[in-house]
């Protein structure tokens, strides 16, 4: 019999808002639904990004990756806890159109500075907001690969996840999926070291990239699905009952919608009290989306319209060894890493946007921008 006291496994897990002994955060009941996640056909698609994650990881850090086969499987939180280090680097990029549910990225932290010391040519690298941008810029990467690949089944029209937030915090801190997920698990070594990418994708998500790509059990047509059965239960007070034997004939006489068919006419074989039972569910109604930034957003934007943002041209940069530096004087001369007539590089606020030339206006330098940096080449230019 507990004497009162919250565990610390318990804390951990109300920290990260998932549910202990069928709670969650909020102290209310979880739905424990189970979706069909198809492991052998999530298993073929991702072993289809293996290559390009290792092509863009060596695109990007200039070093050999190789990857090996991506495995999948379906597990919870503490399952995945038990696979990772206390420290991990999070990537949360959750689905925003086409898929509903979390998606996040996971990595342990020494791969994290692997990857953010090859980028940035640096040894050591501490992991701060630059590093953790470098991150999600890789882990953006792979994001759009994986989303190419899913709209290419015609079956996810508008695939689209939100802009990846990177944190460096102990595995517990982090928020992850409720219920059963896939766990992507990308093997990927650099110099005889291994490391692994991890990637997981809540339920429901999972379930219709299942679908998407072509596996899982069709539902019959006129039933309703565990995930339906769960909505009605949540909507009449979470209360669920056991069907009667008269169910087949009930569910053929409601649309996907859960709403009565013939025009509200009682089916046969239904008694009055089941037809009380129905919730009246209806299709929910979603805005037109249209092209641009709204007014409130446009509205926004004006708030910061006059703050100011150091901008920086750099002509070039070296490395010197202390005893060099120490030697300096007077008609020193430091070569830099830029060759002459090489293009400069723009920055605001320390991020390479733009390359440009310099010139001379009346007795002033400036420099005239000649190209802006794509979000790659950004990514290629820090240093």
């Amino acid at each position: 019999m507990s004497d009162g006291a919250i565990s610390q496994d318990e804390i951990d897990a109300l920290l990260s808002g998932v549910s202990v002994d069928g709670l969650n955060s909020s102290g209310q009941v979880s739905a424990d639904t189970s979706a069909a996640i198809d492991t052998a056909v999530l298993s073929k698609f991702a072993e289809g990004l293996k290559e390009p994650l290792a092509e863009n990881l060596k695109k990007m850090t200039g070093a050999e990756f190789s990857a090996g086969i991506p495995v999948v499987e379906t597990l919870n939180r503490d399952q995945l806890l038990a696979k990772l280090p206390e420290m991990v680097v999070a990537v949360m990029a959750d689905f925003s159109a086409g898929l509903a549910g979390d998606h996040l990225y996971l990595m342990s932290k020494e791969f994290a500075q692997k990857i953010a010391g090859l980028m940035n040519k640096e040894e050591n690298t501490e992991l701060d907001d630059m590093a953790l941008s470098v991150i999600s810029e890789v882990v953006s990467t792979h994001t759009n690969d994986e989303i190419t690949a899913l709209d290419k089944t015609g079956k996810l029209p508008g695939l689209a996840c939100t802009p990846p937030e990177c944190v460096n915090v102990p595995k517990a801190m982090v928020r992850f999926p409720q219920n059963n997920f896939a766990l992507f698990s990308y093997p990927v070594t650099l110099d005889g070291n291994a490391y692994t990418l991890w990637e997981a994708v809540s339920g429901g998500a999972a379930e219709g990239m299942t679908k998407a790509l072509g596996g899982g059990e069709p539902e019959h047509e006129g039933t309703l699905s565990s995930a339906d059965m769960a909505a009605m239960g949540n909507m009449t007070g979470g209360a669920q009952q056991m069907p009667p034997q008269g169910i087949p004939q009930q569910r053929q006489a409601m649309n996907m919608q859960g709403m009565p068919l013939m025009n509200g006419m009682q089916p046969q074989g239904m008694t009055m009290q089941q037809n009380m039972n129905i919730p009246n569910v209806q299709a929910l109604q979603y805005p037109q989306l249209q092209g641009g930034p709204s007014g409130a957003e446009q509205g926004n934007i004006s708030l910061i319209m006059d703050v100011y943002m150091e901008m920086t041209v750099e002509l070039g940069r070296t490395k010197k060894q202390i005893k060099d530096i120490l030697g300096m004087g007077e008609g020193t001369i430091i070569e830099l890493d830029k060759l002459a007539g090489e293009p400069v590089d723009i920055l605001v606020n320390h991020k390479p946007i733009a390359k440009g030339e310099v010139v001379v206006i009346d007795e002033n330098f400036g420099v005239r921008v000649t190209e802006i940096l794509s979000p790659l080449e950004r990514v290629d230019d820090l240093h």
